[in-house]
């Protein structure tokens, strides 16, 4: 496995890891109603978008390179 794969498999795991903390915390804001889970899920999902926009310009920066 290529350094490139690898990088692009760990950017989509944090991507993933990201949006679930984020879908964990808007469910402990239902139930509880603290703002705090509110601010902390909102934050949780731009970094998921971020990393998103990361791993897009990776791949355009990179394209050249092959998987392998």
């Amino acid at each position: 496995m290529s350094l490139k794969t690898f990088h692009i498999f760990f950017i989509s795991l944090s991507v993933l890891t990201a949006f679930g903390f984020s879908a964990w915390l808007a469910k402990e804001f239902i139930s509880n109603s603290e703002m705090i889970y509110l601010a902390y899920s909102t934050l949780s999902a731009m970094t998921g978008i971020s990393l998103i926009i990361y791993g897009i310009r990776f791949l355009h920066k990179l394209r050249h390179i092959s998987f392998l």
